[in-house]
Order: C-alpha cells, then structure tokens, then sequence
C-alpha cells in the first residue's frame, strides 16, 4: 500500500514467459495508446541476435570461428521467438479486448544455450473481474502450446536416431511427447536415441514453458486461471503446489525445488478483481478445463537430467 491509499504489485509470471501485473486504483484504467516502444524493439532484436548465436551452436556451428555460418541458427531462433512472441501476444490482445492497460511485450536476452530468459508483459491496470481474468491468463499459454506442438512435429520429423552415449544432456519426456514421438519414431533400435533437430528442441521448450507457467501458483498464468475458478482458495491452491515442488525437488530434480522457492518470492498471494463477484460463465470454465489437461499433456517430471 503506497502513501496514496494505492494498492499495488509486481509480478512476473515466471521464466520464460510471465505477465507483470500492477493492480491501481479504478481511476487508473487508461489505455495508453502513444506509450513509447523503443525498448521493446530493443530487446527483441537484442534476443532475436542471442537466439540466433545459441541456434548455431545448437547446429554444431562455433560462431566465434565460423561468424559466416552464423545463419544456421535461423531454424531454432525463429521458432523459439515465434513460440514467445505468440504467448505473450496471446495475453497482450486478450488484456486489450477487456480494456486492460497492458505493454507490448518484452524480451529477455541471455547468456543461456537457448539465449533467453523468456519474455513478459506488464499490466498496469486493475482487471476488471474473474472472466477477464482467466481470459488474459489462458489466453498465452493456449496459444503459445498451440504454436508449440507443429514445431515439435516439424522437429522431430527432421531428427535422427543416435547411439545413445553414456554422456551427455537428456531432455525430459511428457505424456505429450510419447504420444508424438512414438508415431514418428515407432521403431528406435535398443541403444539408440533421439537427437533433436533444434527446431524441435524449440517446440520443446514451448512446451515446457507451457507447462511452467500453467502451474496453479501464485501469479503464475496457472495462478490467474486458479485464481479466476477458485477465488481465494487461490492462496491454499498455491501452498499446496509450492509444498509439492519442494518435495519433487528433494526426491527428484532439484530445478523443482528453485522454482518453488522463487514462487514463494514472487508472492503466493493474487490481488483481487475490480469486481470479484462477477461469476465464471460456462464457456470460461471449459477453457479452464482445457488448460488443466494441457498442463497435464506436458508435464515432466525431470526436465533436464545430466549423464
């Protein structure tokens, strides 16, 4: 509580993708249609260059000794930006048709083998009830899986089985990708693996950021979507799955137990509504349905495990 009687927080929703929220007084709802948009350019071409470099090197290609091959990290880069960009667009247009004060969205460049650290927008507005709520939340995850999954398939078609090595980096499996991959790889000779082409690796990602943000946590996409069904049963919703990803971290992959941790730092609690009385329509509740199976469909339980 500010010294104005104002309400307010931020939020991101998480890495790679997320919402900042920042709840105002009503009076506070004004678009603002001439803000400035230079930083977001920035940051896009700043991650749309940090991408490409992490592409090539995906592609087996060392761009410090061979810059002029650096274009062989096209493929993973435009897919990963493609998979960001409509997530975060899917919440942006959303927060607009509810007359949400929302920002263009805002990369992250990084240092990462991905070259990322994800994107997010800001939400400088109150949101006006729980159906807008739970529109704004699915919308980019929805859209973002949707993006998602003809990625992976275009991927997956493009790579090869390998002689599984006893070293080396192992991608986790979803329900989701056993599915996909044992229809495209029906026939994988013991001792051998699959190796991602990067477009694949892309459509993977998305699919685990899916997932990330789909946990019903905090101010997470899945918090919103929480939040909107639940009311404030959101709070005992969100220490129930931090309780959960603590233990997940300490019997199986410790990244479970980071994330919970910096759940808890992000805040368990969600900021209400203008109008928290405003009920769910039936149409919403499917949708909330629907992102519950997606989380779901995309689950792994040991994201990234080192041999």
């Amino acid at each position: 509580m500010n010294d104005n009687g104002r309400y307010e927080q931020e939020h991101s929703g998480g890495l790679p993708e997320g919402i900042i929220y920042r709840a105002v007084e009503p009076e506070a709802l004004v678009m603002r249609p001439h803000r400035k948009i230079r930083t977001n350019v920035i940051l896009f071409l700043a991650t749309l260059c940090t991408t490409l470099f992490a592409g090539a090197i995906l592609a087996e290609v060392d761009p410090f000794s061979r810059p002029q091959l650096i274009y062989k990290g096209i493929p993973f880069s435009v897919t990963i930006m493609s998979i960001l960009l409509s997530h975060e667009l899917g919440h942006y247009l959303m927060s607009r048709r509810h007359n949400v004060d929302a920002t263009l969205p805002y990369f992250i460049p990084a240092p990462t083998f991905i070259g990322t650290f994800g994107a997010v927008i800001k939400v400088n507005s109150s949101v006006p009830d729980r159906r807008a709520l739970l529109d704004i939340g699915a919308t980019g995850p929805i859209v973002g899986f949707i993006v998602s999954i003809p990625a992976l398939i275009i991927g997956l078609k493009l790579s090869q089985p390998m002689v599984d090595t006893a070293a080396g980096i192992s991608f986790g499996s979803s329900l989701l990708l056993e599915i996909i991959a044992g229809r495209l790889f029906s026939s994988i000779p013991e001792g051998y693996a699959i190796n991602l082409h990067p477009v694949a690796l892309a459509g993977w990602i998305g699919l685990l950021v899916t997932m990330m943000n789909l946990l019903p946590v905090g101010m997470m996409d899945g918090g919103h979507i929480a939040y909107a069904l639940f009311g404030d049963r959101h709070y005992d919703i969100s220490r129930a799955v931090v309780a959960i990803l603590l233990i997940m971290g300490m019997v199986g992959w410790f990244g479970w137990a980071i994330w919970g941790i910096l759940n808890v730092m992000f805040g368990l609690r969600h900021p209400s509504p203008t109008h928290p009385e405003v009920p769910l329509d039936g149409k919403r509740k499917l949708v909330g349905a629907i992102a519950v199976i997606i989380l779901i469909l995309t689950f792994v339980p040991t994201p990234f495990s080192v041999r």
